[in-house]
């Protein structure tokens, strides 16, 4: 498959930077598939030790990409306020 794709780029260079859209779209799918099973707390890998993972989070954690309503004065603070 990558002979094809590399073949096809010889003879046409103008598909190129197609190749690499639809190469780093895929990449990036997978990695966000990655992200969403070992950061999302309603995933459990570790049934033994920890059935219930989401029980275990506070109200004020973001575990989500992109959060709508976060009330920002309620967060935890992990650096200085200069």
């Amino acid at each position: 498959m990558l002979r094809v794709i590399v073949t096809h780029a010889k003879k046409h260079p103008a598909l190129i930077p197609l190749f690499v859209i639809i190469g780093s779209g895929g990449i990036g799918a997978g990695l966000y598939l990655m992200r969403l099973a070992v950061f999302n707390p309603e995933v459990s890998w570790d049934k033994k030790n920890n059935p219930e993972p989401w029980n275990k989070m506070s109200p004020s954690d973001q575990y989500k990409f992109y959060s709508v309503n976060v009330d920002y004065s309620k967060l935890k603070k992990d650096r200085p306020d200069f």
